[in-house]
C-alpha cells in the first residue's frame, strides 16, 4: 500500500496540524463498498489530517446496523445511502432518527446482476443481442416472467441493500419501466452488500442491485450477468452521502466545515485518474473492502466484464466523485427520492413530508465550508438535459411531485406499509 504521506508531502507520523487545540477524532461508519472512496481516501491520505481531524473509520455489516449506531452516538457520522436522511426526517423505519447530510460522496456505482439461467431465459424469449440496452434487457425480462406465471413456477428473488436505498428504488424504476410490478412479479428481499454475490452463486436470489465491486465480482466468477447500470437509469441520482445527527452539526459548525474541506480535497484527488492505482490498493485492504486490486481498478475505470464469457462494457464516468458538483447536496434530488418512497407505497404526499424531505439535504452548510456550489436552483427539474435523462423519458419537476408519481403507469399506488424489513 501507499506510504502515509498526504498530498502536501507531510508525514503523517508526524503531529498533526492541529486547529484549536488538536486533531478532533471523528468515528465514521462505513459500509466496504468503492462509494466509500472518498471518506477512506480522507483518512488514508492525509486530507482529514491536514484539517485537524482524524477519521476512526468503522467497518459494518448492514445499512440498519450503521443508522442505529449513527442514532445511538457511536458513531460521530456515516457514510449512508442517500435516501437514509429523507426516511430519517420523514419519520420512516424501524428506528428513525433525524439524519442531515451537507455532503454527497459522488454519482455512480450502482449496478443490477441476474443469474446466467435467468439472463438466458431472457435471451430465448426477448431475442435481446449481447449488446441490449438497460430498456430492453428489463422488456425481455417481462417476457419471462409472463412464462413462468403462466406455468405456474415461483416468482424470482431478487435482493437489494435496504428498503430505504438507491437500490431498491433503480431496481423497482428499472423493472417497471420495463412493465414489470416490483410487488406483484418478483419478489424482493433485503441482502447486505458483501453477501450478494455469494447468495447469486448460491441460488438462494436470482438478481441483485448493489454497489461495487460486488456486481463485477458475481460476473466475474460466472454466476451472474450485469443487465444495467445506475448511469442507463438516471445518471445524476445521489449514491451515497456524509450522514449526521442535526444535533451534532448544530454544536460543531468548525468541525463540520472542516469535514467538508477534507471531503472535498479527498474528493478531486480521487477523481483524478491518476491516483486510482494507489486508490485501488488501498480499497483492497481486509480493514476496507477486501476484494482484489485487479477488480476494484476495473470499477474505478468503468470497465465491466458483463459476465464470464468475456462480454464487456465501458461505462464512462461509472464513478463520479467530485466533478460537476457531484458531491453538492441538492435538495431536488431529495425530493426525488420522496417522490419514490410515495411511488412505491412507503408514506403519502403532504406539504409537510415535502418540506421535510428537502431539509434532510443541507446545501447551506456545503457553501459555508467552501464558499461556492453549482448556480442552477437547488430545487429545479431532473432529468431534462442530454446525458441526464430518466430511462423511461419522465421529467421531474419538484413544484409538481404529486402529478409526476401519478403519471407512472407501473407504482403503488396505497400507503398502506410496504414491508420494510431491515437487515
Amino acid at each position: 500500500m501507499m506510504s502515509k504521506i498526504d498530498q502536501s508531502g507531510e508525514n503523517l507520523a508526524a503531529p498533526g496540524r492541529s486547529k484549536g487545540e488538536g486533531p478532533k477524532v471523528l468515528r465514521a461508519g462505513f459500509i466496504p463498498l468503492v462509494d466509500a472512496s472518498v471518506l477512506i481516501a480522507a483518512a488514508e491520505f492525509g486530507f482529514a489530517r491536514k484539517e485537524g481531524l482524524t477519521l476512526d473509520l468503522v467497518k459494518d455489516v448492514s445499512w440498519a446496523n450503521v443508522r442505529d449506531r449513527l442514532a445511538f452516538r457511536q458513531f460521530d457520522i456515516a457514510h449512508m445511502l442517500s435516501p437514509m436522511p429523507v426516511a430519517s426526517m420523514l419519520g420512516l423505519g424501524s428506528n428513525p432518527s433525524p439524519t442531515i447530510t451537507p455532503f454527497s460522496l459522488g454519482r455512480g456505482g450502482n449496478a443490477i446482476t441476474l443469474s446466467i439461467r435467468l439472463f438466458e431465459r431472457m435471451r430465448e424469449a426477448g431475442g435481446i443481442s449481447e449488446a441490449a440496452s438497460a430498456l430492453e434487457n428489463a422488456q425481455a425480462l417481462a417476457k419471462v416472467l409472463q412464462a413462468m406465471k403462466e406455468r405456474g413456477e415461483p416468482l424470482p428473488t431478487l435482493g437489494m441493500t435496504y428498503p430505504f436505498s438507491s437500490h431498491n428504488y433503480e431496481f423497482r424504476y428499472w423493472l417497471a419501466a420495463g412493465g414489470i410490478d416490483p410487488d406483484r412479479d418478483v419478489k424482493l428481499v433485503v441482502v447486505p452488500p458483501p453477501l450478494t454475490s455469494d447468495a447469486l452463486a448460491a441460488g438462494a436470489i436470482d438478481g441483485f442491485c448493489v454497489g461495487a465491486p460486488w456486481n463485477m465480482v458475481a460476473s466475474e466468477r460466472g454466476a451472474g450477468r450485469i443487465v444495467a447500470a445506475k448511469q442507463d437509469i438516471w445518471p445524476s441520482a445521489p449514491e451515497k452521502v456524509i450522514g449526521m445527527r442535526p444535533e451534532w452539526a448544530g454544536t460543531h459548525p468548525e468541525i463540520v466545515s472542516r469535514l467538508i474541506v477534507a471531503l472535498d480535497a479527498a474528493a478531486r484527488w480521487c477523481d483524478e485518474a491518476k491516483n486510482h492505482d494507489a486508490l485501488a490498493e488501498a480499497l483492497a485492504d481486509p480493514r476496507f473492502i477486501a476484494a482484489p486490486v485487479k477488480i476494484i481498478r476495473h470499477v474505478l475505470a468503468g470497465e465491466f466484464s458483463l459476465d464470464a464469457k468475456g462480454n464487456r462494457r465501458v461505462i464512462d464516468d461509472y464513478f463520479t466523485f467530485h466533478r460537476g458538483f457531484a458531491n453538492y447536496p441538492r435538495p431536488s434530488q431529495a425530493l426525488w427520492i420522496y417522490s419514490q418512497m410515495i411511488r412505491w407505497g412507503q408514506t403519502g404526499f403532504s406539504e409537510a413530508g415535502a418540506r421535510a424531505a428537502a431539509g434532510a439535504y443541507r446545501p447551506d452548510l456545503y457553501r459555508t465550508a467552501l464558499g461556492n456550489g453549482p448556480t442552477e436552483p437547488d430545487i429545479g427539474i431532473e432529468g431534462d438535459r442530454d446525458g441526464d435523462r430518466f430511462m423511461d423519458g419522465h421529467v421531474f419537476d419538484p413544484r409538481k411531485l404529486p402529478d409526476y408519481v401519478a403519471g407512472f403507469s407501473v407504482a403503488r399506488r396505497d400507503p398502506a406499509g410496504l414491508d420494510t424489513n431491515e437487515t
